[in-house]
């Protein structure tokens, strides 16, 4: 492929050499350069690329893209950009030959509500028989492939090897999350998304690894709608019009308001046999009722989201309405149906705002009991194990205070800090320090009508102690304590055999 090929949709200056040589791969991992590789420059928080032009060109690097300046033998042709991020993005685009052109592209920002509604419109996608993709936090959907996933957007690069993954297993769209640092450090970059979705905004990620202000945090949210055709926003969210700011698309609102353009309308808190959940009305561009088998006020938002989007695709209501029926994201308030008598879920929530927000709406169902387990992980801030002691003991009515990710430090250490902000509210705790004893207990002890939480694990299957994962899916815990309990006990609890 020839360098000019790649460089077609990009502002750049040809410091030295032909943009006419060819090149074989495109490179931004210095360790991973061959022959007549293309190397990129990135200047990272750790690393900068730029300090390794000698050892890529050494290595076989025949062309090299720059943001500074550099020295390399002649026969190497250096291109300068003004930013070497944006200018992988659109070399990668150009490598894999533009992919998101073949595909109706969805990416989908906000501080909460990213993931969830992410599988509920990849769920009415499929099962309207758009074949389609998906890249977020818990991972990468291409066909049967699913892929773990290290960032929330991944980088450029691999953005677009998917896209071009997709295209080739026959998916028609895809549907992702888009954070803040990717539209920051210019990830989605190199194509127009097709749809551009804005969920909520609540001060978070600010801090010197992330953003310096909200102001900033607020500004790289309202990057993708300069970046997308359609924009569809949350009008009930206060910051909506700063983060949308400037926007260069078309809009629709969907929210609570009667102002919006989708609208819920008579929210009812739905609670049978065990199960949570939520019904409503929608109106305005459609008309219909749905019913969501995930609790929360947030269910209402996230649905509604996902309706605003899938929309556009034409698909039938009856469609929308099974597929919403069915959909269950793995540890983002999760139910494990073991009983009808109480209600089980795992949850994702591992720190203040998030662990009151999933509490406070399990609240609003008045269950007999609001159980909440968790622990915090070690190593970590001992500021967040006060504060969600205390919103859990002053939320919830019964606390299990457990281990959680102790890394370096010893799981007592955690626990004691955590009771610490415990004791600050009125509601009741006991400490088990193993997590799967700490399960057991809740379930045991269940009473008629509770809502127990595993919080803080959420999708994630492993524990780390002293730098080593070790396996740990709170799915598999369950299971387990249902197999060793005594089938008498298992009978009294109503518990099922089938933990899916």
């Amino acid at each position: 492929m020839k360098l000019s090929k790649l460089l077609e949709r990009m502002n750049y200056t040809c410091v030295q050499g032909d943009v006419s040589t060819e090149v074989e791969s495109l490179i931004y991992d210095s360790r991973k350069v061959t022959n007549n590789s293309l190397f990129v420059c990135i200047s990272g928080a750790k690393y900068d690329g730029h300090d390794y032009v000698e050892e890529v060109v050494e290595k076989g690097a025949t062309a090299i893209v720059v943001e500074k300046d550099v020295t390399v033998s002649k026969d190497v042709t250096v291109i300068k950009v003004e930013n070497t991020r944006e200018a992988l993005a659109f070399l990668s685009a150009a490598y894999f030959d533009y992919p998101a052109e073949k595909l109706k592209t969805i990416g989908i920002t906000g501080t909460k509500g990213k993931t969830t509604t992410t599988y509920m419109v990849y769920s009415i996608l499929q099962k309207a028989g758009i074949k389609t993709g998906l890249i977020g936090t818990i991972e990468t959907i291409i066909g049967d492939k699913v892929i773990p996933a290290d960032n929330t957007t991944p980088e450029s690069y691999l953005v677009q090897q998917y896209f071009s993954e997709m295209v080739k297993c026959g998916c028609e769209s895809v549907v992702m999350e888009v954070s803040s640092q990717g539209l920051m450090l210019h990830r989605v970059s190199g194509f127009t998304f097709d749809f551009g979705i804005f969920t909520n905004m609540e001060p978070d990620h600010i801090g010197p690894n992330e953003h310096s202000s909200f102001e900033e945090y607020m500004a790289c949210k309202g990057i993708l709608f300069k970046n997308c055709k359609v924009g569809i926003a949350n009008i009930d969210d206060e910051h909506m019009e700063t983060v949308l700011k400037g926007h260069t698309c078309t809009l629709e609102t969907f929210g609570l308001s009667e102002k919006a353009d989708l609208r819920a309308e008579n929210v009812d808190l739905h609670s049978s046999l065990g199960n949570l959940g939520v019904k409503y009305d929608v109106k305005g561009l459609m008309d219909f009722n749905i019913h969501v088998n995930i609790p929360g006020k947030f269910s209402v938002y996230n649905s509604l989201t996902a309706i605003a989007i899938c929309r556009h695709f034409n698909i039938p209501v009856e469609t929308i309405k099974q597929a919403m029926l069915d959909v269950k994201v793995k540890g983002r308030v999760e139910m494990v149906p073991i009983s009808k008598r109480f209600t089980l879920m795992i949850d994702y929530a591992h720190n203040a705002m998030s662990l009151e927000s999933v509490l406070s709406t399990l609240k609003e169902y008045q269950p007999k009991r609001l159980v909440c387990m968790f622990g915090c992980g070690g190593n970590r801030s001992k500021d967040r194990r006060f504060e969600m002691g205390e919103i859990s003991s002053n939320i919830a009515d019964l606390t299990v205070v457990t281990s959680d990710n102790p890394r370096y430090e010893e799981p007592e250490a955690i626990i004691e800090d955590i009771i610490v902000g415990v004791k600050r509210g009125n509601g009741k705790y006991v400490s088990i320090i193993n997590r799967k004893d700490a399960i057991k207990y809740c379930i045991e002890n269940a009473q008629d009508g509770d809502v127990i939480i595993l919080a803080g694990k959420g999708h994630e299957d492993y524990q780390e102690i002293c730098g080593v994962k070790y396996h740990m899916d709170e799915r598999d815990l369950i299971k387990e304590i249902l197999d060793e309990m005594p089938v008498e006990k298992r009978e009294v609890l109503q518990l099922a055999w089938n933990v899916q």
